[in-house]
């Protein structure tokens, strides 16, 4: 990545005479860009492409991995038991465990879900046959192919904010490599059908790179931008920011728990209540109200989630159950809305007397916190329906497909005995183009760990690579 912007002007190799020299000096000079954030970039999307792809695709990866217990063969004529005793034989096979969260059976053959905390302090989602009950037995969510891959695709499963940063660091400079890959596109396209045309070595695959990429462009930044939010710097920051000014990119419910169940079912309303100050809002904590003496508590989950289907919330519903410590805490019930965000609604239910304390969904967010969920509709393959869904795995295929190909096409094009690189050398016009250096310089507070990390190529191209001889030859910089 060194000397992205003022590398010199060698006598060209014979080998680099390429038609796409005839268009302009910026063309070499934004592929320089494009080469070197490649190194960055490549590694990163790839990991995101075939993380993204394998979460895409986990609700139908699971069962086939796991068909004892994510799947249920519904005797003839049984009728599913109340939740409460599923909740109750879930307490007996765990003795000492915390039921955190129960999700309903999907359909007559899909099981009923317990998130459980363990005696241990593990947490285990625990399925359970609806119609004995009978525990079919339980997994750890972290654990499992869909789990380990949304872990890498958070934070490299370094459960740090050091692993985020990598990713964000890549995120960000795969805009930019988005960028400059459009306009390497518009400027060279007339070159590479020429070369296409005239059988040319390497040049079927450049075409083909090019015009996956063309397509796949757009995609690729909507899916990069709208995961900003979720990552360590950049996300925090920005929520900070709309924390101090009232609002906020998130839900701000504060009885939802953000993703109650496991890492296996991201479609519930994004709280991130944890990472919120909440004693800056104004809205208010649902409560329940403990009986008086001599009054007697009727509620439990079976209460909360008919009190729920009344309101007209969306089969199957989560629960976020209270803590059994907790005198004031309620049933969460979380409304089904894996297609649509607009339709996401949680009832708060009493634990004691069963009433409705508090609604809160999509209409109440803040409109940044509309624009965020829809937005992570969108990343998740499911704002769309089928056509979000495959829309997402397109865009992860077509990324796989940049990512090789193009360290093959430089595999092909590389110089010979290893004293190169093979950069392309070009000089970017920073000083005799103020709108250029002002869209570098915007897109460097827009994305801090681009600006940051593009002032210590410089620093290192400056006091490195121009001092180092055989450094400056291998990069192109001399």
């Amino acid at each position: 990545m060194t000397d992205l912007l003022t590398p010199a002007h060698p006598p060209a190799d014979p080998r680099e005479r390429r038609p796409e020299r005839s268009g302009s000096g910026w063309f070499r000079a934004v592929w320089r860009w494009h080469f070197f954030a490649s190194f960055i970039v490549v590694p990163v999307l790839l990991l995101l492409a075939v993380t993204g792809l394998i979460y895409l695709f986990r609700f139908q990866i699971e069962p086939l991995m796991h068909p004892d217990l994510m799947r249920v063969d519904p005797p003839g004529g049984a009728v599913a038991q109340p939740y409460v005793q599923q909740l109750a034989v879930v307490e007996s096979a765990y003795p000492g465990s915390t039921a955190v969260s129960l999700t309903e059976p999907k359909d007559a053959g899909s099981p009923t879900v317990v998130s459980i905390t363990t005696a241990d302090g593990a947490s285990r989602d625990v399925y359970v046959s609806p119609y004995g009950p009978e525990v079919l037995g339980s997994l750890d969510p972290d654990t499992t192919l869909s789990g380990t891959a949304i872990r890498l695709h958070a934070d490299l499963m370094t459960g740090s904010r050091w692993g985020g940063y990598v990713i964000e660091l890549g995120a960000c400079w795969a805009i930019v490599m988005a960028l400059t890959g459009y306009y390497l596109f518009a400027r060279g396209f007339k070159a590479r059908r020429r070369a296409r045309r005239a059988g040319r070595t390497g040049a079927r695959l450049r075409w083909r790179h090019g015009l996956v990429g063309a397509v796949a462009g757009v995609g690729l930044l909507a899916l990069l931008v709208s995961g900003l939010p979720w990552t360590d710097f950049w996300g925090a920051k920005v929520q900070t920011l709309a924390t101090e000014r009232g609002t906020s990119m998130w839900s701000l419910d504060h009885g939802a728990v953000s993703s109650p169940t496991s890492t296996l079912d991201e479609s519930l309303p994004h709280s991130h209540a944890k990472d919120i100050p909440w004693a800056q809002q104004e809205s208010e904590v649902p409560e329940s109200t403990p009986p008086g003496d001599g009054e007697r508590s009727v509620a439990n989950v079976d209460t909360a989630i008919t009190v729920a289907d009344g309101t007209g919330l969306r089969h199957p519903m989560t629960v976020a159950l209270p803590a059994a410590g907790d005198e004031g805490g309620v049933y969460s019930v979380i409304g089904y809305a894996f297609d649509a965000p607009s339709d996401e609604q949680t009832v708060h239910v009493d634990r004691y007397g069963g009433q409705v304390v508090s609604t809160y969904g999509f209409d109440d967010y803040p409109a940044l916190a509309k624009v965020v969920s829809q937005g992570i509709g969108l990343h998740e393959g499911r704002s769309l329906g089928i056509w979000s869904f495959w829309g997402s795995a397109l865009m992860c295929l077509a990324t796989v497909f940049m990512c090789l190909s193009g360290p093959l096409m430089w595999w092909r094009r590389r110089p010979r005995g290893g004293a190169t690189i093979g950069a392309p050398r070009g000089r970017m016009p920073v000083t005799g183009t103020p709108l250029l250096a002002v869209g570098l310089v915007a897109l460097g507070v827009f994305l801090p760990f681009f600006g940051l990390s593009l002032l210590v190529v410089l620093v290192l191209d400056q006091l490195v690579l121009r001092r180092v001889p055989g450094l400056g030859r291998w990069f192109a910089t001399t």
